[in-house]
This record gives C-alpha cells, structure tokens and sequence, in this order.
C-alpha cells in the first residue's frame, strides 16, 4: 500500500471540514471488496498485516517490530550506501523499547538519551543506541540514518493502522495483541504482559519486571497493576491506545475496556504537547504551532493543515477516477477475453468436427472406389476361373475319348486276324488322326495368363494426399465439391445439381481458382520438364492465359517461365541433378487466382545428349540417330552437343570409329556461339584437346599448351570430364587421365563439341558414371 503524508492527518481535522471529498467511482462507499486490498495491507519484512507501522521517508510502510530487526549499526563515518553495498549481514540492535514506544502517547515524540527519565523524576535506564545506525527499505532498497531519536524520528501510520484494524473486524480476523497486552521491553518476541507500571506507564511481563523494574529502591514508590485487556473485535490499535489510557488511569479490577470511537490526534515529534496544525508543502510533513514560532519553517510553504488535506483527497480522488476506468476498461478486456477463450474454444471443436467430417468424407470415398476395384478384381478373377474350367472341363472329356480309343486300338492291333483288322483299320486310322489333329498347339495352352492386366496407378493421388493442407482463407467452392463427392456414386450429383438454387451456386464475378498441376502427365527427360494442369472448377469469367513459374533449382525465388493459353508445358535448360519447384495459376478479366500446389521435379542426375544437326556445319554428316558424326571435308568442322552444363560434373565419351592417315581431331567444350569451320579451340569460345597418332595438345584461344606423348587410334576413346563444382575441364584416354588438369576457372554455359574432318568417324557415348579415379 503506498501511502504519503496523509498517514499524519489527525481525525480532528477531517471534523473540521464541511465538506466531504466525493470518492471515486469505483469505490462505493456502502460496498467495496476489501478482499483485494489485503496484499496492501501486509508488511513487506513478516508478510503478515501490519502492527504499529511506521512511515519511511520513501513513503513505504514497515512494522515497528520488523524495523527493529532490519536496522542495522555501520561504522562510524561510512553513509548507509556503502553499508548496504559492502555487507548483507544485520547487525541486530539491542534497543531499550520503552524509549521507543509509549501506549499512551500513540506517537513519537522527541528523545534525548541520557535524559530519559520517569513520571517521578528518576533515570529509567537509558538504551545503549549506537550512534550510527541505518535501515534499508525492503521495496525500494533506500536506505536512511537514524539519529538520536532511533525509530522515534519516523512517523506512526495512523490511518493504515485503522484501515488495518477495520479489515480485520470486517473479515473477522482478531489482532494477535487482541486478548493480551504484550511485555513493551521483551524483545523479538514479546511475552504477555502480568504488570503496568502506572508511573512508568510501562507493561512488563514477569522476568522483564524482574530485571528493569525491580520493587526495591526508588522504585518501590511506584505502583504496579494488572495490564489492561484489550477488547475484541474493536478498532485495533485505538482501543489499545484508549486501553492503556484507562489502565493509567488507575482500574484495578481488569475489566476488559468499552470500545474507543476516536483516535487520540497526533502530536508532533518535537513538541509532545502541541498537536500539528499546519502543513510544509517544502518539508511535506505536518507541522505544529510551536515549530512555526521557533522559525523551522520560515522559508518554506506553509499552509493549513485542513486545506491541505482536503486538497490532497481531492487530488486522491480524481488520480483514482483516472484508474477506475482504467480498472473498468481492463475487466471489460477480462470479460472480451474469457468470451474470446471460450469461442475459440467452441471454434476448434467446430472446425475439427469439419476437418473430420472432409477426412471422412475422402476416406468414405476411397472406400466406395475401393469396393468398385475390388468388384472388377473379383469379376476379372471370376471371369478366369470360369475359362480355365471350362478349358479343364473341354481338356478332360477329350482326354477322356483319347485314351478310351487308344485302349481299344491296342486291343485290335493284339488280335491275329488280318482279316478282321483289315475290315476296322482304316476306320480307325481316320478316327486316330482325326483325334491327334484336335491335340493341336493352342489346345494345350491356357487361354489366360494367371496375370491380371490391370494397372492401379496410386502415385499422383498418394503425392497429392501428401500435399494435403490448409491454405490460407475459406475456400468458398469447398462446400459444394464436399456435396458432389458425397453424393457421388449414389445418383444424386445430378439431382442436386437440379435441385440446388441459384443462389448457392452463384458466387458472382471472380478470379479462377488454383488449377490442378496433373502429376501422371509431368515428366522430366534429361535437363527437360514438362508440366500439365487442368481447371479444377469453372469460373464465372473465362480464363484468359495461366502463368507457370519455376524457382532456381536451389530453393531460390520463382520466376515466370511460361505465359499463355495452354495447359502443357516443356522447360529446356534446366540444370542437371537438380530438383525444381514448380506452380502455375490463372488469370482472367477480374484479376490473378491463386497458385496451384507445388510440385517438385528432379532432373537426371546423368546428361544424355545426341549431335545437334541444327547448329552443325553443313559438311558435317550424322547418323545413328545423331550418336555417330563425320565429316565429307578435308578441313576441320565443328558440331556441338544439344545439352548445356552450367552447374555440376558431367562425364562423356567419344569412340573412334574411324582413324585414316593420322589426323588431329579435337575434343572439349564450347559456347553456343564458337566458330565451326575451323579447328575447335582456335577461337576463344572454345577450350579443347586435340590429339594424333603420337600425341595431344591443348588449345584456347589458338593457344597450345602441356603437349603430352600418347595419342589414339581405331577403337580409342576420348572421356571429358567438365567439372562446374571446381570449374576444371580434364581429358582422358582409354578410361586413363591424359595429361594435367586442362583447363581452370570455367564458368558460364557450356556445350560439348567436337572437330574433325573426313578422315576421321566418333560416335558418342553419353549418360556415364565418372571415372573411378575422380575425387569429388
């Protein structure tokens, strides 16, 4: 609980007003929940409500008691900063109490040690207060001196004790002090109290009156009572204060006191006698007559303590109007929040009623179309079965003839009448040729095969279950497709399509839904893709052209390939070994639908490639279905490759087929562009090895370098190796590598090529693993 210098207001000046400060809006008068306010009401130190609390100069509230434990004595000299910084460790106090508190003053008035002194004049035992001491806020950390007065030089908190001692008789709750008056000189835990001094106005319980208050002496004038009760269920700490008074007053009896009404006004710290009458608005703190009069306040802003606390309620008031609808505002929220909480919770259970019901819904459906397979299987199997015993049946009555006629020719040819045989012979030469013309080949094959030629192909539709998942808005075409899968295979898509009114079929102009990528149809062949898509739903406005876009082949960004009518696609250039993702959407007059699902395409991991006639040079010949190339000229001709390699490592060879008076033919790479009627590598769009009976050069840019001996002949091969990871061209020779590395630091597109002229024939052999001895 925060409180100010209204902890100082005494109940005599709130009668003096006439007016009553209006209180804010959320706390009624007549009913407010004090529940929530009990955390304001708990020390910081014990945690418990608070007892006698005192006022720290931060405006934060301790126990008396708890203050006594957290003070701590510094060194002489050193600030309570550098304490607080230097040690954790409390060095508890040994305080004389009775100069700390008084019941029946009910504040802190001014203390002198060595001039403490009782009723009748005599010493009573000053306390031993170190001279440096310090007490650090538990909330704020801050930390202040003590001086000579000790805890006295705090403020008592008057108002928080009544709101304290109100919140325990409202909530029933009974102080611990509420039975016995506690021994005022026992320290941490202070004993019930068996006797009063009424001079001292001291409660002492037995071994503290024993050792401080001995009857022998000065002392023995003095007049020891029973403590006074405290009532129950009274104001807290003012029937105590009333209570000591009384007890001073000289009851004998014990009788518990009557509750007490008012609270005793507060007297001012120095002056015991005066009551505070103004207020310093520079001190900020309630000041007395006699303080004026001694000039302590000359300088500073004084006004009168009445204005000032009505003034100070006010301000109060209209700071927790400002919060109250603040606090109205964050239960709204709270209410906003608990009905949100709720609908989200009734929310997803709808929703994951309607996924479950779409699930069921497709699995209710696979059901259906796996029975009607399974009734084809079951007729095909049927229709098998029925020919093979029919066959079985055919097969067996014939079988059944054959054998009874070949008995009954064994009999007649055991007869030895030539006659008789010679009678039936030709009869049943007739009926055994007869009979062997019926075993012909196809009577002794089956007419099936135990094969059943059905093919269910699950793959498109296992990839698009896969694909399966939510997208972002509510697709309005769901609920009638949902409708016409239920309905299929039970009659009723075309009732309904007759039964359904206009106006749930109507969706008026919009842009075309996401058409369906038709995965049995996408292929890839070499670094080649072709797509097909078709319309899933047909839309209001026509579909004007579609939009097919791939990314990079490395997870990268999409771009436009395609733009056009058609619903089939063929993407040349692609990278080998790579796999790309592609989509497509549609357009019409009202805008750009959405994109289809993605599909994923792999490229070859291996090139095959061909001689590419259209970019040959016209004495080039081809043949073998572009694998085999020669030449009808003397002089050099170029032909190039129809893939092109910009990224990964890529092997080929070339089989001489052919090798008449010792030519050079030449073997590498180039651009699309290089010169093809010359030698290859004589221009600088071209990098290549060219090679005799004897040995090799290579060549760029007209360029020879690294001759190597070794050369080919009929039935050599010529492997190139084009490494785009490490941008490295080498060459080998019969499966050898055939000089160093030849070439470094390619990059670009490259085209595989080779020259030659008539005295040379190679045919090409591509889609090969890389030589053994490659380390990637």
């Amino acid at each position: 609980m925060r409180t100010g210098a209204l902890g100082a207001v005494p109940n005599e000046c709130c009668s003096a007003l006439s007016v009553k400060p209006q209180l804010p809006r959320c706390c009624p008068e007549s009913s407010h929940d004090t529940g929530a306010m009990e955390e304001e009401l708990k020390c910081p130190v014990c945690g418990n409500l608070y007892k006698e609390p005192i006022l720290l100069p931060c405006s934060h509230n301790v126990c008396l008691a708890c203050a006594w434990n957290i003070t701590v004595q510094t060194p002489e000299g050193e600030t309570p900063a550098q304490r607080a910084s230097g040690s954790s460790d409390y060095d508890y106090l040994e305080m004389d109490k009775m100069s700390l508190y008084s019941e029946t003053d009910s504040g802190y008035g001014s203390y002198t040690p060595c001039q403490v002194k009782s009723p009748n004049g005599l010493r009573v035992f000053p306390p031993n207060i170190p001279r440096h001491c310090s007490l650090t806020c538990p909330l704020c950390h801050r930390s202040v001196s003590l001086d000579e007065r000790g805890l006295r030089g705090f403020a008592r908190n008057r108002l928080l004790e009544a709101i304290v001692a109100k919140y325990q008789q409202t909530r029933g709750i009974a102080s611990s002090s509420s039975t016995a008056v506690k021994c005022q000189l026992c320290d941490r835990n202070p004993l019930d109290a068996t006797v009063m001094c009424e001079q001292c106005d001291v409660c002492y319980c037995s071994a503290c009156q024993q050792r401080c208050h001995p009857s022998r002496g000065p002392l023995a004038k003095h007049r020891l009572v029973p403590p006074p009760k405290r009532a129950e269920n009274t104001r807290g700490p003012a029937a105590e204060n009333s209570g000591g008074a009384a007890g001073a007053g000289g009851s004998s009896g014990g009788a518990q006191m009557p509750p007490v009404t008012a609270r005793k006004p507060a007297t001012c710290a120095d002056h015991e006698a005066q009551n505070f009458s103004a207020y310093c608005c520079t001190c900020k703190n309630p000041t007395c007559t006699k303080c004026l009069e001694e000039g302590k306040h000359n300088q500073h802003d004084v006004k009168p303590l009445a204005v000032m606390w009505k003034q100070h309620k006010c301000q109060l008031s209209q700071a927790l109007n400002g919060v109250s609808d603040k606090a109205k505002d964050a239960k709204e929220f709270l209410v906003q929040l608990k009905n949100l909480l709720q609908q989200i919770q009734e929310s997803g259970v709808e929703f994951e009623a309607c996924v479950v019901a779409q699930c069921d819904a497709l699995i209710e459906a696979l059901t259906r179309q796996k029975a009607k397979l399974l009734t084809k299987v079951t007729k095909e199997k049927e229709y098998k079965q029925k020919v093979v015993r029919d066959q079985i049946t055919h097969c067996t009555m014939k079988l059944r003839q054959t054998t009874g006629m070949m008995e009954y020719c064994l009999e007649v040819l055991k007869e030895n009448d030539p006659s008789g045989f010679l009678q039936i012979s030709d009869a049943l030469i007739k009926r055994v040729s007869s009979s062997q013309d019926q075993w012909v080949k196809g009577a002794l094959e089956p007419k099936v095969a135990p094969e059943f030629d059905l093919t269910l192909n699950t793959d498109a539709l296992l990839q698009t279950i896969l694909q399966l998942d939510f997208c972002q808005g509510k697709d309005v075409q769901e609920g009638p497709l949902l409708k016409q899968l239920q309905a299929a295979d039970s009659g009723e898509a075309e009732e309904m399509e007759e039964t359904e009114s206009p106006e749930e079929v109507e969706t008026g102009p919009s842009v075309p839904a996401a058409p369906l990528l038709q995965l049995e149809k996408c292929c890839t062949r070499n670094n080649s893709a072709t797509l097909a898509w078709r319309v899933t739903a047909p839309s209001s406005n026509p579909i004007e052209g579609y939009i097919l876009e791939l990314d990079d082949g490395s997870g990268g960004q999409y771009r436009e390939v395609y733009v056009g009518k058609e619903t089939v696609c063929t993407v040349d250039g692609l990278h080998f070994n790579s796999s790309y993702n592609a989509r497509v959407k549609a357009y019409n007059a009202i805008g750009v639908g959405p994109y289809s699902k993605t599909v994923v395409l792999k490229t070859s991991d291996v090139a095959w490639f061909t001689f590419d006639p259209s970019s040959a040079h016209r004495d080039i010949v081809l043949t073998n279905e572009n694998q085999t190339v020669s030449c009808s000229s003397y002089d050099d001709r170029v032909v190039l490759g129809t893939a092109a390699f910009s990224k990964g490592v890529h092997y080929w060879e070339v089989t001489i087929d052919r090798y008449d008076n010792h030519p050079d033919p030449a073997f590498g790479v180039a651009r699309i562009n290089t010169v093809k009627d010359m030698m290859l590598g004589k221009d600088d769009k071209a990098w290549a090895m060219y090679v005799d009976n004897n040995r090799s050069w290579f060549m760029h840019n007209n360029s020879h370098t690294n001759r190597a001996e070794g050369g080919i002949a009929k039935g050599a091969t010529v492997g190139v190796l084009l490494d785009l990871v490490k941008r490295t061209l080498t060459f080998y020779i019969n499966k050898e590598q055939h000089g160093p590395t030849a070439f470094e630091n390619l990059d670009g597109v490259f085209v595989p090529a080779v020259s030659l002229n008539r005295n040379v024939q190679v045919t090409l052999l591509t889609g090969l693993e890389l030589p053994k001895n490659f380390k990637q």
